[in-house]
């Protein structure tokens, strides 16, 4: 399973979920949804501009899990 460690990288960068919401343009329930582990897909162009908001490698937000 992929794992979201996209609220570690906001920690580790300081920044509300509203206000990475807004500097990749998506709203903030649909930043929620990726956060907690319920999106189903993520667009590359969104996981572009999370990576370009929080200066960071898509492997350090996403982490491929075994199932258990």
């Amino acid at each position: 399973m992929i794992i979201v460690n996209l609220d570690v990288m906001m920690a580790k960068r300081k920044i509300s979920s509203g206000d990475l919401a807004q500097k990749v343009g998506i709203t903030p329930a649909n930043l929620s949804i990726l956060k907690n582990q319920k999106a189903k897909a993520v667009r590359f162009s969104t996981l572009n501009d999370i990576c370009k908001a929080l200066d960071c490698q898509p492997g350090d937000i996403l982490e491929y899990r075994e199932d258990e």
